[in-house]
């Protein structure tokens, strides 16, 4: 039986479902998913594009007040993908590394 992998993120990640908007000037590239899970160094979501490793993006989401400490908030990644995984028809599961995070204004209505 071989050994499990040992765990190589630095931050505990939080099991989140957050809607997302991804964007990839590489592969002129803009769509949606969601999130499944979230730490300040890292994201794993679903959507309906492919990317490969070594992609950067560039998403967009709402920070849980459960990362902010109380509030909610926007937030603008830009990421590196590091692992793609089918996910179903159609479906594509993405690792990325968080390069940078930039917080973004809330918009009035």
């Amino acid at each position: 039986m071989p050994e499990p992998k040992p765990e190589r993120r630095k931050q505990k990640r939080l099991s989140v479902t957050v809607p997302i908007t991804i964007k990839s000037e590489r592969d002129a590239v803009q769509t949606s998913g969601y999130a499944r899970d979230l730490s300040s160094g890292g994201i794993f979501l679903y959507c309906d594009s492919h990317f490969s490793e070594g992609s950067e993006l560039e998403i967009v989401l709402i920070l849980p007040k459960e990362m902010t400490g109380g509030q909610k908030q926007w937030v603008c990644c830009r990421c590196s993908v590091v692992r793609v995984e089918e996910a179903g028809e159609q479906r594509c599961g993405v690792a990325a590394r968080i390069l940078n995070m930039d917080i973004l204004p809330e918009i009035g209505g």
